[in-house]
C-alpha cells in the first residue's frame, strides 16, 4: 500500500525538523503508543497497541531515522511485530519546503502487513493504513502548531484577556 500527501504546518523549518527527530513529539503522535525510547541517531523502540477490524494487537518495534538532510528531508522506517497477529512494516519519506506560511512537510509512505492482519484484506488494511497516517500527520501538525492555531479561529470574544497566548509545547521545547 502506497500513499502521499502534504501539510502545511505554521513553523519555520527548523521548528518542524526538530519535531520530527523528537521523541516525545513522535510518542505524542503516533495512535495507541504505550511507550517509545532512543534518538535520532540510535533508533526508537516502540510499543503500540492497535485494533485492525477484529484484530487487536500490542506490536513491539523499532524505528530508523535515514538519508537525514538536515532542515530538508528524512525517511522514517519501521518494522513492528504483533505476536499471532502478524507483522507491520514500512517507512515514510518526509520533505520539507519553505512557504510563506510557515513549511509544507510532504509525505510518501508504503506499508505491508503479514499474518493476520493481511487476511483482513486489502481494502480494510488500506484505509486503516490511510487513517493511521492521517491522524500521525495531523496530531504532528497540531503538536507543533500549538494551541493558538485553533484559537486562532475561534471567535475573539472567547480568549481571556488575562491569559497570555501560549506557545505550542514544541515551539516552548524548542526556544522557538
Amino acid at each position: 500500500m502506497q500513499m502521499n500527501d502534504q501539510r502545511d504546518i505554521r513553523a519555520d523549518r527548523a521548528t518542524v525538523w526538530a519535531a520530527l527527530l523528537n521523541p516525545e513529539v513522535l510518542a505524542q503522535c503516533v495512535p495507541g503508543t504505550q511507550s517509545l525510547t532512543g534518538s535520532p541517531e540510535e533508533g526508537f523502540e516502540a510499543t503500540v497497541v492497535q485494533k485492525v477490524g477484529p484484530v487487536k494487537a500490542t506490536f513491539k518495534g523499532a524505528v530508523t531515522l535515514s538519508d537525514m538532510v538536515p532542515l530538508e528531508s528524512l525517511t522514517l522506517t519501521g518494522e513492528g511485530k504483533g505476536g499471532a497477529a502478524g507483522f507491520a512494516k514500512g517507512g515514510a519519506n518526509v520533505r520539507l519546503e519553505e512557504i510563506p506560511e510557515g513549511t509544507r512537510l510532504i509525505y510518501d509512505v508504503e506499508a505491508k502487513v503479514g499474518g493476520k492482519l493481511a487476511q483482513l484484506g486489502s481494502r480494510l488494511i488500506d484505509g486503516f493504513a490511510k487513517k493511521m497516517a492521517d491522524q500521525f500527520f495531523s496530531d504532528f501538525q497540531a503538536a507543533v502548531e500549538g494551541p493558538e492555531a485553533a484559537e486562532a479561529e475561534a471567535p475573539a470574544e472567547a480568549a481571556s484577556e488575562e491569559a497570555p497566548a501560549k506557545k505550542g509545547w514544541v515551539k516552548r521545547l524548542i526556544g522557538g
